[in-house]
């Protein structure tokens, strides 16, 4: 996968001092700041844009260019500048805000889809600040069934609602069957343990599905659709590179 696209926004002083320190660690990191401004951004090497006028009237341009938007703005304001904007978190940027201080990233849109969370924990540790996560499956440190294996290139096959109800139950630590048919082994990623409630499995057929809630399945197999059926809505299935 590419490197996400970010860009860094203040329109303070203060705020673009914290651009001008964080830019320099993320040389590839694009800056927008406000044009009376420009003496604190002059000496970076990242690429700057300074922009006169209503800021509001920049928000279109970083929805349309950025992968991710990290904010030295207040939380309320960023919150209203961006709403007119917004569309689905299958779409949206990232949006990050970063506090005057530099003590707390808050991802605050697209977390897992948007890689809003993935960003802000690793801003918050070139800042050594605290990154705010709210995201249940982050905070409870288990299985982001939305993305899951999306780094290894796993695609999921399921409709919306079944992602809904089974994350649902991963974050409510509701007994989960996991079966894992092929791809990478190695999709465990974070540095706690595996969360009881998951339960490993290397085939189907091992499955007593009257014992779980919900079956994340990673095969290349053709899922029938009686199985569908049968499962409702508590089947979600990853495709792995073949």
């Amino acid at each position: 996968m590419s490197s996400p696209k970010i860009v860094l926004v203040a329109i303070t002083k203060h705020g673009a001092n914290q651009v001008a320190q964080l830019a320099a660690k993320l040389p590839d990191a694009d800056i927008l700041v406000s044009e009376k401004f420009r003496e604190l951004l002059e000496t970076s090497k990242n690429s700057a844009r300074f922009y006169s006028g209503p800021f509001r009237e920049q928000i279109a341009t970083l929805f349309q260019n950025y992968d991710q938007i990290v904010f030295f703005v207040s939380l309320g304001a960023v919150v209203r500048l961006v709403a007119p904007f917004l569309q689905s978190k299958d779409e949206d940027p990232g949006i990050i805000v970063v506090d005057d201080a530099a003590q707390f990233v808050i991802p605050v849109l697209s977390g897992h889809v948007g890689g809003a969370n993935a960003c802000a924990e690793m801003l918050a540790d070139l800042l050594q600040a605290t990154p705010v996560l709210t995201t249940a499956s982050d905070v409870g440190k288990t299985i982001p069934v939305d993305i899951l294996g999306r780094e290894l290139g796993w695609q999921v096959e399921a409709p919306k609602i079944n992602i809904t109800r089974v994350s649902a139950h991963v974050v409510n630590e509701e007994p989960i069957a996991f079966i894992q048919e092929a791809g990478n082994k190695n999709w465990w990623t974070r540095s706690t343990a595996l969360p009881k409630n998951i339960h490993l499995f290397e085939h189907f057929s091992d499955v007593d599905l009257s014992q779980f809630k919900a079956v994340l399945w990673v095969t290349n197999q053709d899922i029938p659709e009686n199985l569908w059926q049968q499962l409702h809505e508590g089947l979600v299935v990853y495709r792995p590179p073949q």
